[in-house]
């Protein structure tokens, strides 16, 4: 019985040391971001590396700002994730709903075909979604930011897997009261798939946040910019201030940090859930 206890407590003691360990290599590159946003140049590039400071350095938060405009990316990076979030979350929700529960021609041929375009990489997007935008005459400005990105294959998916483990009895219900079957999605499946939809949430969140390409591709102005593009413009070709681009990148991520701390257990949940049944 001893050696039986020994051997479990020895195997606790191993899977507490692997997690941490795994925790500490997750949170070591923030650590290192928000320490060297807190250096002077020369301590950045200082080989060999300095860790700490030696005197915090709190001006470089305040001459982000001063160096490109942060403020108006910022707002441009809010307004393309909120759009591209509130969207997907409506029509995407629509589509899987429908794929899910409701019975019309060739829907299985349709969702094969829409499974088919999670297997072609997204690169292969970007042309065509530029033409487009082009034609359009919407390069260097904002919806051309989010247009692209207003459903998503990857988020019906999500969703349609979560609206098959609810139970079908609540539709029966809902047809009986006299609801039809938009009524029925909107006003009782809807509000029981708040967990997927905070999953798909924060994931289409992180995507339209941190998207780096099509945001350069698609506008070479810096006022219509988003975050990830203007910091990237901030490293030069012989220069580089990384201090300074530490601490865009610190303030850029940091909204993500803490919605992701409010809604962590929803999206555990939501993304747990949509398993249950395929």
């Amino acid at each position: 019985m001893r050696y039986k206890t020994r051997k479990n407590n020895k195997a606790h003691i191993a899977a507490y040391i692997i997690l941490l360990s795994g925790v500490l290599i997750t949170i070591l590159p923030f650590l290192w971001m928000l320490l060297t946003s807190l250096k002077t140049q020369s301590e950045a590039i200082h080989i060999p590396p300095v860790i700490f400071p030696a005197q915090p350095v709190i001006s470089n938060y305040t001459d982000v700002f001063r160096d490109v405009p942060f403020a108006r990316m910022y707002l441009n990076t809010v307004i393309s994730s909120v759009v591209t979030v509130t969207a997907q979350l409506l029509l995407c929700s629509m589509a899987a709903y429908a794929f899910a529960k409701l019975e019309f021609p060739g829907r299985e041929a349709i969702f094969i075909t829409l499974l088919a375009v999670l297997m072609v990489p997204s690169s292969f997007f970007i042309l065509p979604q530029y033409l487009i935008i082009q034609k359009l005459g919407m390069l260097n400005t904002i919806p051309a930011l989010f247009l692209p990105n207003l459903f998503s294959a990857f988020g019906t998916f999500l969703l349609r897997q979560f609206f098959m483990s609810l139970p079908s009895d609540l539709e029966d219900a809902a047809a009986l009261d006299g609801c039809n079957p938009f009524m029925t999605y909107w006003r009782i499946m809807l509000p029981l798939a708040k967990p997927g939809l905070v999953s798909l949430g924060i994931l289409t969140l992180r995507f339209a946040w941190n998207d780096l390409m099509w945001p350069l591709i698609v506008n070479t102005s810096q006022e219509k910019m988003t975050l990830t593009a203007g910091l990237a413009f901030m490293q030069g070709q012989y220069h580089t201030n990384y201090p300074e681009m530490m601490a865009g990148a610190m303030m850029a991520i940091l909204p993500l940090l803490v919605l992701f701390a409010i809604f962590q257990k929803q999206f555990i949940e939501g993304i747990a859930l949509t398993g249950i049944k395929g």
